[in-house]
């Protein structure tokens, strides 16, 4: 049976930070980019400098399932893809989706507290 490796410490030290920043969005778009710089800085703590991450090499997709999506980018390169097979960073990247699409289907259905803070 292969070693799999944990990365549940990374996950425990930006997930207070990740928390604060979910609750206090004030709209969708700051969702996705709160769940965008979350996965960045997870992964810079895992790969410690080793890979380059972009913005756009993850992205919530609120409405799928799993509800994030991985850039190409990464799945194409043998240092991503032995750790995406051989950790639990798939699962680690989906619990904070997850709570990011939770909180996305919240302020989708509550508009008006974006729109009165918007107005203020």
């Amino acid at each position: 049976m292969a070693k799999q490796l944990s990365f549940t410490k990374y996950e425990h030290e930006v997930l207070p930070d990740y928390r604060q920043k979910l609750n206090m969005a004030e709209s969708t778009e700051d969702v996705k980019k709160f769940f965008v710089y979350t996965v960045m800085e997870l992964l810079d703590k895992i790969f410690e400098g080793e890979m380059q991450f972009k913005y756009d090499d993850v992205a919530l997709m609120q409405s799928s399932a799993p509800p994030y999506s991985i850039n190409q980018r990464l799945l194409s390169t043998e240092t991503f893809l032995s750790v995406w097979n051989h950790s639990d960073l798939p699962n680690l990247i989906e619990r904070l989706a997850e709570s990011a699409a939770n909180r996305y289907k919240h302020l989708e259905k509550h508009p008006e507290k974006t729109d009165a803070k918007i107005r203020i």
